[in-house]
């Protein structure tokens, strides 16, 4: 039952966005050698479609409790934003393939829909292990590691919205956030620019093509952006946990050995790490 309400809501949304002709469009930027901006550098994210195939994806095990619950939890227009921005690299890269194979065992052989639909549930998990599927989240660490100062805010920085990003984050990497505008509204003000779930996805995606598309790193590696997506950390568990309910679609039809576990990493496996999507 879930799950058939949940994809009825994202289909929904689905018409009525390209019904009112809304586009969602991201800039290009990148890191510098000294973290400052380098935008004409770093290759343009762009949509693979101007009008593509959106799939609803299947809802994550918090996603999946916070419904039985009746708490706010991931919106189907989340799904919509996702599919229609992701690159074009994203669905054609063998590269790419290789990188997600560890979750989605037949993602070389799925339709581009289909693929659209993992990268959907992908963004789902996650937020689901940064923020708890809640936009307006905002922490600052006080651990020496990760208690730097905020290039933009000149403060200690502070891990904001679904997928826990920084005001930094606007130059390094392109994204729509706006420090002038914010800094006057409470921290978990839903109308900062850095809260809003379509300017934090989107920055998102632009994190993560640089990672994988520019500078062709594997998507679980121990320099990945979020520590969620490095395999031997406590966050990576949460992160996997997450990943256990991928669309049909990918699920291999035989169990997983090592050697295609760590296929996406740049790590060897843990003991007994092997996964079989049954």
């Amino acid at each position: 039952m879930v799950r058939a309400v949940h994809n009825s809501l994202i289909l929904l949304v689905a018409q009525a966005t390209f019904l009112g002709g809304a586009t969602w469009g991201q800039s290009a930027g990148e890191p510098g050698a000294n973290g400052s901006s380098a935008r004409a550098s770093l290759a343009a994210v762009t949509p693979a479609s101007a009008a593509p195939e959106i799939k609803p994806a299947p809802p994550t095990p918090i996603a999946a409790k916070k419904e039985e619950l009746g708490q706010p939890g991931w919106d189907p227009e989340w799904d919509v934003v996702i599919e229609k921005a992701l690159p074009a690299d994203f669905l054609t890269s063998r590269k790419v393939a290789g990188d997600v194979k560890p979750f989605c065992p037949r993602y070389r052989s799925m339709s581009d829909g289909g693929k659209r639909e993992f990268w959907a549930y992908f963004f789902q998990a996650l937020a689901g292990a940064e923020a708890g599927l809640k936009p307006t989240a905002s922490v600052r660490h006080t651990q020496p590691e990760v208690a730097v100062k905020d290039t933009v805010t000149k403060k200690v920085v502070r891990q904001e919205g679904l997928l826990q990003l920084s005001y930094m984050d606007a130059d390094r990497y392109g994204c729509d956030f706006d420090w002038k505008r914010d800094k006057n509204l409470p921290v978990k003000d839903p109308d900062k620019t850095i809260l809003q779930p379509e300017n934090n996805l989107l920055c998102g995606i632009n994190i993560l093509n640089y990672q994988l598309v520019t500078r062709r790193k594997p998507l679980l590696t121990k320099t990945s952006y979020w520590v969620t997506l490095r395999p031997g950390t406590m966050s990576y568990g949460l992160f996997k946990k997450q990943m256990t309910n991928v669309p049909e679609a990918c699920r291999a039809t035989e169990p997983m050995d090592e050697a295609d576990w760590t296929s996406g990493s740049d790590l060897k496996p843990a003991r007994g790490m092997i996964a079989t999507f049954r």
